[in-house]
């Protein structure tokens, strides 16, 4: 029985990925980088922002990439005002549900602590989700098993009873270092195929099915 489920935020929980690529457009072009286009912005969410940046801008020196990142950070939230977040369809449903049925939750993100926290809060997902771990505050971001194994260690679980779940490749990647089953999802930024080739145990292509898994053998 799963006890413990370790969600991915961007394109999983939250629909960001328009704040995301707008963001990213500005912040290039203040940068007067070349600005990728949407599917381009979209294939590096998921990563910490630094290697974000230094896929899009080939040979970007480190001292740039940080000055990208904070400016990105600045862009952001200029843009908060104007575009407004929502949780994906039956997210809350599904996060109210896992929660009637005892099941712990927690959240590992690539984004900034600061920045999480306020999107969990803000969509109405803190009274399910009792653990955020930022980027900031773990010790290897994705792909690496650390965040996941912070979670674990956090809420006393052993991989085999936890369930990593994401959108991006790089979230199933995380969750099998670990050694936890995954699950990936196709509503968000990455898509099945990817999934798949990165080892996922389960692909779903909606919230509420997630439910019938909590009792996998």
């Amino acid at each position: 029985m799963t006890r413990l489920i370790v969600f991915d935020f961007d394109g999983t929980l939250g629909d960001t990925k328009e704040n995301i690529v707008k963001t990213m457009q500005e912040t290039m072009r203040r940068m007067h980088f070349s600005v990728p286009d949407e599917a381009t912005i979209a294939s590096t969410i998921g990563l910490p922002l630094e290697t974000g940046f230094e896929i899009m801008v080939p040979g970007i020196s480190r001292e740039k990439c940080l000055e990208c990142a904070d400016l990105y950070r600045v862009v952001f939230d200029e843009y908060k005002a104007m575009l407004k977040p929502q949780p994906f369809p039956e997210v809350k449903e599904t996060l109210a549900r896992l929660q009637e049925q005892g099941i712990m939750m927690s959240v590992a993100s690539s984004r900034l602590s600061l920045s999480l926290d306020a999107f969990v809060n803000d969509m109405g997902l803190g009274k399910y989700i009792s653990y955020v771990l930022g980027v900031d505050h773990q010790i290897k971001p994705k792909p690496a098993p650390e965040p996941v194994l912070q979670c674990l260690e956090h809420f006393g679980v052993a991989a085999r009873d936890a369930l990593v779940v994401g959108d991006m490749a790089v979230d199933i990647q995380m969750g099998r270092s670990a050694g936890a089953p995954t699950c990936g999802v196709t509503w968000g930024n990455g898509k099945r195929p990817q999934l798949a080739e990165a080892g996922a145990d389960f692909i779903i292509d909606s919230m509420e099915e997630l439910l019938p898994l909590m009792s996998r053998s």
